[in-house]
């Protein structure tokens, strides 16, 4: 009877272009941080920082005169607020997913993109956490959320599903920030052995606390990194599933139902790969990253976007077969409503760009096609932030009493300050690939043989 061999880590098929050598791993990827900023790179963050001008001053205007100057009415109490609210935390999840989960999952091929998705997690969430403060009314008194010591004992309503949403945020970004700083303390330490002023050593050294890469150093690196990535593995599941409870608490046809927390979450990991594929693209082109981000990433990436959105797609079929199947006449007209009411352009364009457009991943051929899958993940964005769309207005805008009926839009400063946090995330991502690697190069130099293999 054979015997099995079990493949040294070196013989395995590695995830990363076949050319690629230890020390380009450092010379490359620090390289983007410690060469001379790029033209490119600084038209692109001029734009993106004209977008977050744009959101300061929509802002601003909003603090003046109140939340009136937004589209919201009567029967559609929950805006554009809430729904860019629900995309952006969507979008977070991502990269938790590639980082913790794939992690525990041993899964090598997310070493080359899980700093990247961290990083857009990070930058997701501040983009959705500041929706819930603007929607307050009175932002300014926004510390009440938190059970911070009262003298006059006005305590946070945790009934309040705007309870909820603070503290599953605010957990889920801080898990994250450790997540990624954390994995960044390797990196730092190889910065600071590759920089040649002092002021970066310093810099570099501060950051890496101190790290010198002993076997005591990994050791504790590797516990704690599996560790934070163990508590980060059911937040994915916990937040998405908390925000969807804002609205399947409510009475209103249309939220009311058990099926929202797995179809959210299902949701923020499809809109959240969307936006990897979409961000990664482009970087992986003007930075030359074909070796580290290779065509096994992106076709990895393409069939989870197919697989989410078939649980996606199942999910609005479960909840269309559920409001007939309930006899519920409410339950009815919802989906009629979303049909072929006046709204009927935003559901055509949910089940165009969430539930058709993903099928085309079923040919490895498309799936590896550059533009088609840009193109894809492009409109599976947009599908995914009309969907929410949906969800909040369509529902809200037709309720129980026909004299409650009423029509919804979004006004130029809705339409600004959602513009503006685009600005913010690219923004921050900018500054990110700038600032500090935006691959993980400890992890990348353990898929490629050492100095001393390479010389046998």
């Amino acid at each position: 009877m054979p015997v099995l061999r079990q493949l040294d880590p070196l013989e395995r098929p590695s995830v990363i272009g076949e050319n690629v050598r230890y020390d380009d791993v450092n010379l490359r990827i620090a390289g983007i941080v410690t060469a001379p900023t790029p033209k490119g790179w600084l038209i692109g963050f001029g734009v993106a920082f004209l977008f977050v001008m744009l959101f300061m001053a929509a802002v601003t205007y909003l603090f003046a005169r109140g939340i009136g100057i937004w589209g919201v009415n009567v029967p559609v109490a929950w805006g554009f607020a809430i729904v860019n609210f629900v995309w952006w935390i969507g979008i977070g999840h991502a990269g938790t997913l590639i980082s913790a989960i794939l992690l525990l999952l041993h899964q090598e091929w997310r070493t080359s993109i899980n700093r990247f998705t961290e990083a857009m997690t990070l930058f997701a969430v501040a983009c959705a956490g500041v929706f819930p403060i603007l929607h307050l009314g009175r932002p300014w008194f926004f510390y009440w959320l938190f059970p911070y010591p009262s003298e006059m004992q006005i305590w946070p309503q945790f009934r309040s599903p705007l309870m909820w949403d603070v503290f599953a945020v605010s957990t889920y970004g801080t898990v994250s920030l450790l997540f990624w700083y954390v994995g960044l303390i390797p990196d730092f330490a190889t910065m600071r052995d590759l920089a040649r002023t002092r002021g970066k050593q310093m810099l570099w050294g501060v950051l890496a606390l101190g790290w010198r890469g002993s076997a005591h150093h990994w050791k504790q690196y590797q516990m704690a990194y599996l560790l934070l990535a163990g508590l980060a593995t059911p937040l994915v599941v916990s937040v998405h599933s908390i925000v969807s409870l804002d609205f399947s608490v409510g009475i209103v046809p249309g939220w009311h139902s058990t099926i929202f927390p797995p179809y959210f979450v299902a949701g923020a990991i499809f809109s959240g790969f969307a936006m990897v594929v979409t961000l990664i693209l482009p970087i992986r082109h003007f930075y030359h990253l074909e070796d580290f981000i290779t065509i096994r990433h992106l076709d990895n990436m393409a069939k989870i976007l197919l697989v989410t959105g078939l649980i996606v797609g199942y999910g609005y079929l479960m909840e269309t077969f559920i409001a007939w199947y309930s006899g519920n006449i409410f339950e009815r007209f919802m989906v009629l409503n979303r049909i072929l009411g006046p709204y009927w352009w935003v559901w055509a364009l949910v089940v165009i760009c969430n539930v058709m457009t993903p099928q085309v991943f079923w040919s490895k051929r498309m799936r590896v096609n550059l533009p088609v899958l840009f193109a894809a993940s492009l409109a599976i964005n947009v599908g995914m932030w009309v969907e929410r769309y949906m969800i909040v207005v369509v529902s809200l805008h037709r309720d129980f009493m026909p004299g409650a009926w009423g029509m919804y839009s979004g006004t130029i400063w809705d339409w600004s300050t959602l513009l503006g946090t685009f600005g913010l995330f690219l923004a921050l991502l900018f500054l990110f690939i700038r600032g500090v690697p935006m691959l993980s190069m400890a992890e990348l130099r353990e898929l490629v043989p050492s100095p001393r293999k390479e010389r046998k």
